[in-house]
């Protein structure tokens, strides 16, 4: 699967011609779950449905490994292929794709105004389905040291580290899975939790404690980060019950504590909650008439791709009908 990053202009207005007067029906912010199913009902309720991402799409389920609780795939299923498959049935219904980031917008203005580094859309309704990004620990070094050691990705760059000592941050189903994952490749796992339990699913509980080359290091948080020429050579944790330091000399790091919703764009458009989230009701309706919020970057109990797929599908369905006031 491949998708430009560097937009054509001509491509772009052209895919936008097709609505009336070159307003879009439904403009879709990001290209999740979220986004691509918001498209694809969007789409086949005969709307003109355009899907802004910058990237290539899926967001985070096209860097999960494995997933084993969507529904309809007994064994489990490689998050890549469903993204992509998500994406090739909301081609085949019509929904158009502009390879732009959006960086603004205008909620005040009707229709609703849509601004890229490259163009500015105007739109009937928008849907906000940009999901969320990988909370960082926050440590000095850390930024310098991404890609030389540090990573928020084990699917991504896992196998760059085949052979040799990794350290997982975490106590979600994230972190557990990544601990899974590259014990297969890795020589040695540690995973520390701040707490001396996981939050994790029960399921990955047993799965975790069988792995012959996975310690467990409780009640642990990151305090620095050790650098030796350029790279990551190691982790000082502090142990919270006794506050006695800890060395681990360790080649990669992998942090899986939470995430970011992406929202910075708005500009205070929209209300978000403390943690920066925008509030939308369970329609996924937000304060602006004909705006909507889907998936991971909304406010709600549970982030996972099967609510994602259906906020999506609930947007576009609320979309239709406002348009159709």
């Amino acid at each position: 699967m491949t998708e430009e990053t560097v937009p054509n202009e001509t491509s772009a207005e052209c895919k936008v011609a097709a609505a009336n007067d070159g307003v879009i029906d439904v403009a879709v912010i990001g290209a999740g779950p979220a986004g691509l199913t918001a498209g694809l009902y969007a789409a086949r309720a005969g709307l003109n449905a355009v899907l802004f991402e910058r990237i290539a799409p899926g967001g985070q389920l096209a860097q999960t490994e494995h997933m084993e609780n969507y529904p309809g795939f007994p064994e489990g299923t490689n998050g890549f292929e469903l993204a992509f498959s998500m994406k090739q049935q909301a081609d085949r219904f019509g929904v158009n794709n502009v390879g732009e980031e959006v960086v603004g917008v205008d909620f005040t203005q009707n229709p609703k105004v849509l601004t890229t580094a490259f163009n500015e859309y105007r739109a009937k309704s928008v849907i906000i389905a940009t999901g969320a990004r990988p909370r960082k620990l926050g440590l000095e070094l850390e930024d310098d040291l991404q890609g030389r050691g540090v990573s928020y990705c084990a699917t991504c760059d896992g196998n760059f580290f085949r052979d040799k000592e990794v350290m997982v941050v975490g106590g979600g189903n994230t972190a557990a899975g990544d601990a899974i994952y590259l014990s297969r490749i890795c020589k040695k796992v540690y995973l520390v939790h701040r707490r001396d339990k996981l939050r994790a699913t029960a399921i990955y509980h047993k799965r975790l404690e069988d792995l012959p080359n996975l310690e467990f290091v409780w009640n642990a948080v990151p305090r620095k980060l050790v650098a030796d020429e350029g790279k990551l050579a190691g982790v000082r944790l502090e142990m919270l019950e006794t506050g006695e330091e800890r060395d681990i000399t360790v080649d990669g790091l992998f942090v899986a504590v939470g995430t970011e919703p992406n929202t910075e764009f708005l500009g205070g458009s929209l209300q978000l909650d403390e943690t920066g989230y925008i509030v939308a009701n369970e329609s996924c309706m937000t304060e602006v008439p004909g705006v909507f919020a889907a998936g991971d970057v909304r406010t709600k109990f549970l982030h996972q791709v099967v609510t994602a797929v259906s906020d999506g599908a609930v947007c576009a369905e609320e979309a239709a009908e406002f348009l159709a006031i």
